[in-house]
C-alpha cells in the first residue's frame, strides 16, 4: 500500500511538457527532475513531494518516444501516474524504468488535485481517502509487477542474472 497526494492534469500531456526539449542533453535524473512539468505547471517541482501521484485524463505521455519524460517524473519523486489512457510508447518506457502506471477512468473522474490516494499496485486498488471512494484498475501481470518492484528493466535483468550465478 502506498499513500500520496494528487497533482491532476488534463488530456494530451505530452513528453515536451513533461520534460521540455531544451533539457534533452541532460541525462542525470536529478537534473531532469528539476525541470519536470515546468512548461505545463511552473510550480510542480515546488509542490511535488516524494510519493505523490499524477492523475491525468487521456493520452498521457503522447509525443516523442524519449525516455527522459518518465525518468523526470520518477526522479521528481512521483510514485505513479493514473490516467484514463496512456500513449503506448510512454507506457512501455515508464515500465522499463520502474514507474508504475494505472489506467482507471473512474478514478480520474472522481479525483482532484490535493486529494489523498492509497494505492495497492498488486491488486490494482485505488482508494480516494479524501472522498471515501474506491476504484479498481487492471493489476499488472506477475512479470510486470516484478519488473516494477526491481526498479525497472535494468534492475530486473541484474536480479535475474545474479540468481543464475548462485
Amino acid at each position: 500500500m502506498h499513500r500520496g497526494k494528487v497533482h491532476k492534469y488534463g488530456a494530451d500531456v505530452n513528453t515536451d511538457v513533461i520534460i521540455p526539449a531544451r533539457y534533452l542533453n541532460v541525462s542525470q535524473p536529478e537534473e531532469l527532475a528539476r525541470h519536470c512539468m515546468e512548461d505545463l505547471d511552473k510550480d510542480f517541482v515546488k509542490k511535488v513531494e516524494p510519493g505523490d501521484i499524477i492523475v491525468a485524463t487521456t493520452n498521457f505521455g503522447c509525443g516523442s518516444s524519449r525516455e527522459h519524460a518518465p525518468l523526470a517524473i520518477k526522479a521528481a519523486g512521483v510514485f505513479c501516474v493514473i490516467a484514463e489512457t496512456f500513449a503506448r510508447i510512454f507506457f512501455r518506457n515508464a515500465i522499463n524504468i520502474g514507474l508504475p502506471l494505472l489506467e482507471c477512468a473512474e478514478a480520474v473522474a472522481n479525483t482532484e488535485s490535493g486529494d489523498e490516494l492509497e494505492i495497492d499496485l498488486a491488486g490494482g486498488k485505488i482508494k480516494n481517502l479524501t472522498r471515501n471512494l474506491e476504484f479498481t484498475a487492471q493489476p499488472y501481470p506477475p512479470f510486470m509487477s516484478e519488473l516494477i518492484a526491481s526498479g525497472g528493466l535494468i534492475g530486473y535483468t541484474r536480479k535475474r542474472l545474479e540468481s543464475r550465478r548462485v
